[in-house]
């Protein structure tokens, strides 16, 4: 009679299958990969009383009235943001062009603190407003790509009136456009537990039934702005527990700069997004995220491009270095809360990646070719993926066309399904 060999391939295969099957379960529903839909390169906020249609196309009128006051040529706005002027001269005929054609690719109309407490029946007024605002973008064909509020969060004073305005934006949406647009998305600020972020899952369910949405519709940003909201009292990290309490509503993680730094004891004068504090904060928002289907987004800077010309051009000076951190390490998204903002952080966002471009795609075509020993790196599948995310990212924001991405030997349909691999995916 035939013994069974206890050492076959087969029979530990399946020990271990049965072993690792809970934490095979756990891996897939927890670590989804990265997000397919696009990723803004920004989110302006705009106070919700200053939200009207068409906004989005005035401050990319702004905006470019900025570049021709402040910097009518290339070497005047290479020498004012710090960039390079063949960098500058590259890319700026496609900067122009984005903030005519795209100017703000997401609209946040905020009801929190950039807005205040003006009173139950003003705010009232204002939340219908700014949804019948965007209600008239989305008819118009002029909204912006994703859009959404800031409502009062769930803190004990501000929760009834947040959930007021909530409801008034949704209702108006919906009366207005019969359907809740699919680019619109929520922001909850100063969140302190685990628990308020439970609460806000139960908010959304409660709202879709009595609004008719489908289950699971709304999505919420979680505003990483308390240092409740990083570590919990035993040191645990707070975040990643609030993302795995979203119960997959948690779309992105938005750092709050200067609420954050102020909690942690740091001076005005010392605040920003550059402060040690602000890169603990960031970095533990990063692993937290990695590979769970959740967008980053850094904060931005309050020194505002506007006076005189030197003044312009020192808070031009200091967002375009702030963007170009931010970019290198590996947020992709940051706040802006004025047009003349926005020159610096197209400006900042296409230099970064058309300066990533061709060495990405040469990694990648060495990466993806018959021959990789040919290659003087050899990267590993995480890397491939992220060098097919900075083209992706570059392709989606107009930095890079999809013409010049296939011309450098790299497929652009093989982009999104590497730079979105899931954790533990075999390669294809």
């Amino acid at each position: 009679m035939a013994v069974d060999d206890p050492l076959s391939p087969d029979e530990l295969a399946a020990g271990l299958d049965t072993r690792l099957a809970e934490a095979d379960a756990r891996l897939a529903r927890d670590y989804p990969g990265a997000p397919t839909r696009r990723q803004p390169v920004h989110t302006v906020y705009v106070p919700a009383d200053r939200v009207r249609p068409g906004l989005a196309a005035d401050w990319g009128r702004r905006a470019l009235a900025a570049l021709d006051e402040y910097a009518p040529t290339v070497d005047d706005l290479a020498a004012a943001t710090g960039l390079s002027g063949p960098a500058v001269a590259e890319v700026l005929p496609r900067v122009r062009a984005k903030l005519a054609d795209e100017p703000v690719e997401d609209l946040r109309a905020d009801l929190e603190d950039g807005y205040g407490a003006p009173g139950d029946g003003v705010e009232d007024a204002d939340a219908v407003a700014v949804a019948e605002a965007l209600a008239a973008d989305v008819a118009s064909g002029t909204a912006t790509p994703t859009f959404g509020i800031r409502a009062k969060g769930m803190e004990a004073a501000g929760r009834r009136r947040g959930v007021r305005s909530l409801t008034l934006v949704l209702r108006t949406l919906l009366d207005r456009l019969g359907a809740l647009p699919e680019q619109f998305v929520l922001t909850l600020p100063k969140v302190t537990s685990v628990e308020q972020v439970e609460a806000m899952v139960w908010l959304c369910g409660r709202l879709e039934r009595g609004l008719g949405l489908p289950e699971g519709r709304l999505h919420f940003e979680v505003q990483v702005e308390t240092p409740q909201s990083v570590l919990l009292p035993d040191g645990t990290a707070a975040v990643a527990r609030m993302i795995g309490a979203g119960g997959g509503r948690v779309s992105a993680l938005h750092y709050g700069t200067y609420d954050y730094s102020a909690a942690c004891g740091v001076t005005a004068a010392h605040q920003g997004p550059a402060h040690p504090v602000a890169d603990h904060a960031k970095a533990v928002m990063q692993v937290a995220a990695a590979g769970r289907g959740v967008f980053l987004s850094d904060g931005g800077s309050n020194v505002l491009p506007v006076g005189e010309r030197a003044e312009v051009h020192r808070a031009w000076r200091l967002h375009a270095g702030l963007v170009r951190r931010s970019l290198e390490r590996g947020y992709y998204q940051g706040w802006d809360v004025h047009p003349h903002q926005l020159p610096t952080r197209f400006l900042t966002v296409y230099a970064f990646y058309r300066e990533a471009f061709a060495p990405a795609a040469a990694r990648l075509r060495d990466y993806l070719g018959p021959e990789r020993a040919g290659s003087a790196v050899v990267d590993e599948p995480a890397t491939a993926q992220a060098l097919a995310s900075t083209l992706v990212n570059g392709w989606r924001c107009g930095a890079l066309d999809e013409d010049e991405i296939a011309a450098a030997g790299v497929d652009p349909a093989l982009l999104l399904g590497l730079a979105t691999r899931r954790v533990g995916q075999e390669e294809a």
